[in-house]
């Protein structure tokens, strides 16, 4: 068992006999004491596992509770001894009052007075767990934050417009987006400007070269087009995701006229920038009492997103403001708890009347926007998100059926067997699969690996140039491929394959083997930061290259992001570790022109479809899998699961009952 792992269960553990004394001291009957421990160690587990909280039904299956989950009985019982335990407060007590058919400004506000207690006829109870309606048994921060999100959320989505965009702002989108003589389906980009133009919350989902970032840089330029002094925010959950979004604004902003131009932002930050982090945990100098000053904001790689993340930047984004989240509902969820933006992206449900607006504002019939809408498979209750989520489907950097765009679609489809025997054909040179089901990587897959560094090796020998050109070459040798995995431990894990390429690295270069903490100094090392760290200015994911000035002192420099690099001396950085392989989660908002993706040895609890789509779509031009035929099949077929209860609370502010 790593550390990581053996961390939660101790958390578990201590959580458990925490919970069991607790009940105790309030005299809880004897079958609650019973059943108490295990369910409590489960629950603690769960949230440890990303889930915000776990249905019952799951206990009922003995999933979570292994031999303990004799003693707990069928729903009905364990519910009773669960609520006399005294430990756990029904949804009732818990909220204090219901959010169903209230106003949108006390919708707004109910989530941060149920988790704050500052209503009088809102006293929060001392019950450290919450059983919802529909069975789900919460950690009760887990559920004040949904609560605070889904009101916060629900409050945006009943601002709409009365009507469609104005006259000069649809002449604009017209130029944007001309007409497409003979288009099987509608413009889906040009819909989802107008869509955002006519509420206060857009979610855009779409997979690699789906036009998202076009798609917003249409959406500010209209804005502008109608409010030129609109203060507009851009943000994204890591550094890299955020550079990437602003360079790619800037990029597809230049058919733009030059006045909006000039108009858009020149920053893209970090969430936790964006809010102004403040010492001590998940305490940030923006909230509901001291708004952040933006009229719009616009979040890329939401899928990162976790639940605590997500309700505070909620809580911080003034009543009247714009928000366009944006991202991938298909690939991983965050890495903390909650899985937001699959949830909230999950349906796709437009009504007649925004189906009407939408007709007028993009001169495309309302029958062809129903039809497309009926044709595609995100039907279905739009648990309080109607009218607010588009999904954009066509791929203008790949066909469907090219290589890397049909391996991911196969992979989204779960259609293992059938993308493995295409991989294996040899088909398409853009998707490549390597045999290797041998406990250590095998000679081809190491020869892949170190083959893809070879031009960065080469960058390396060459001392020409100043510091900052040649970092700018190092950086953009090195950002051309990379190696990412599934696992951390294990020979085909992340720890094995980055020893295993820096050996190479320092052979290739002629540099000594690495002895004592010094000696993992070296020009030529990459970097991922691994902690925030407010004052230096560097965030979880940060990758920088250690590299040798003029003088031959080794120094760490990361891009900045108005351009350049800035150098810091290795002893400052923050926690951080070698950065030839990524875990597929930490390259989350990155992209490379080559990817290899190393499956482990067998199967394991992480490895999804989810995270084999978002390594093979971190790729723009060629990507190689290298495993065993049977661990990938098994990883098509495995989806990651997300217990919450987000849709439910969406529905109550919408003032329906949902289980």
């Amino acid at each position: 068992m790593n550390g990581a792992l053996s961390a939660q269960y101790d958390l578990a553990d201590g959580f458990a006999a925490h919970a069991l004394a607790w009940a105790r001291s309030l005299g809880a009957p004897e079958e609650s004491l019973a059943v108490l421990p295990a369910v409590a160690r489960a629950l603690s587990l769960a949230a440890s596992a990303g889930h915000v909280c776990l249905p019952l039904a799951e206990l009922e299956e003995g999933e979570w509770l292994g031999e303990a989950g004799a003693a707990v009985g069928d729903r009905a019982a364990l519910c009773d001894r669960l609520l006399g335990s005294g430990l756990v407060a029904t949804e009732e007590q818990a909220s204090g009052m219901q959010v169903a058919g209230m106003r949108t400004a006390e919708v707004r506000t109910v989530g941060v007075r149920i988790a704050e207690g500052r209503a009088a006829d809102m006293r929060p109870s001392a019950h450290p767990m919450v059983l919802d309606a529909g069975d789900r048994l919460y950690l009760r921060r887990f559920f004040d934050l949904e609560c605070r999100l889904a009101a916060a959320l629900a409050a945006r989505t009943r601002v709409r417009a009365d009507g469609p965009a104005g006259e000069g702002v649809a002449a604009l989108l017209d130029v944007l987006f001309p007409a497409r003589e003979g288009a099987a389906v509608p413009d889906w980009q040009k819909l989802a400007v107008a869509l955002a133009l006519q509420g206060r919350l857009t979610v855009i989902s779409g997979g690699p070269g789906t036009g998202k970032t076009t798609t917003v840089a249409a959406l500010l330029a209209c804005l502008l087009q109608r409010e030129p002094d609109l203060r507009i925010a851009l943000a994204a959950p890591t550094g890299k995701a955020a550079a990437r979004m602003l360079e790619a604004l800037r990029g597809r902003a230049a058919t733009l006229p030059p006045a909006l131009r000039a108009r858009l932002p020149a920053d893209a930050s970090t969430v936790h920038r964006l809010l102004g982090v403040m010492p001590g945990p998940g305490r940030f100098r923006h909230d509901a009492d001291n708004p952040l000053a933006v009229d719009v904001l616009v979040v890329d790689e939401a899928s990162m997103l976790d639940l605590a993340l997500a309700a505070r930047l909620l809580d911080a984004l003034p009543p009247d403001a714009r928000l366009v989240l944006l991202g991938d509902k298909d690939q991983l969820a965050a890495v903390e708890a909650g899985a937001v933006f699959a949830e909230l992206s999950s349906a796709r449900v437009l009504t007649p009347a925004t189906v009407d607006r939408l007709a007028a504002s993009c001169a495309i019939p309302a029958g062809v926007i129903s039809q497309a809408l009926a044709a595609g498979d995100g039907g279905g209750r739009d648990g309080g998100m109607a009218d607010s989520v588009i999904w954009l489907t066509e791929s203008h950097r790949f066909r469907r059926d090219s290589g890397i765009g049909r391996l991911a679609a196969d992979i989204n489809a779960g259609a293992g067997a059938a993308a493995l025997e295409w991989l294996q054909a040899g088909a398409d040179e853009a998707a490549v699969w390597i045999a290797d089901d041998g406990a250590r990587p095998g000679a081809r897959t190491l020869a892949c690996m170190e083959a893809g560094y070879a031009p960065y090796l080469d960058c390396l020998r060459d001392v020409r140039g100043d510091t900052q050109s040649r970092a700018a070459a190092a950086f953009a040798a090195f950002d051309r491929f990379r190696v990412l995995v599934a696992v951390h431990e294990g020979p085909r894990g992340l720890a094995a394959l980055n020893a295993h390429l820096e050996r190479h690295l320092r052979t290739a270069l002629g540099l000594p083997a690495a002895v004592g903490t010094a000696g993992r100094w070296y020009a030529g090392r990459p970097l991922i930061v691994l902690r925030n760290d407010y004052l230096l200015g560097l965030y979880n994911g940060d990758v920088g290259l250690c590299l040798a000035d003029a003088q031959g002192e080794l120094a760490v420099y990361f891009p900045r992001s108005g351009g350049g690099y800035r150098a810091i001396a290795p002893l400052r950085l923050p926690e951080h570790d070698t950065a030839f392989a990524l875990t597929v989660h930490k390259s989350q908002g990155s992209e490379f022109d080559e990817v290899l993706l190393v499956l482990p040895a067998a199967h394991s609890r992480v490895l999804t479809r989810e995270l084999l789509y978002t390594g093979v779509t971190r790729a723009a031009r060629r990507v190689a899998l290298a495993g065993a035929p049977e661990v990938f099949v098994a990883a098509c077929a495995a989806r990651t699961r997300r217990h919450a209860g987000l849709g439910a609370r969406l529905a109550q502010c919408a003032g329906r009952s949902v289980r």
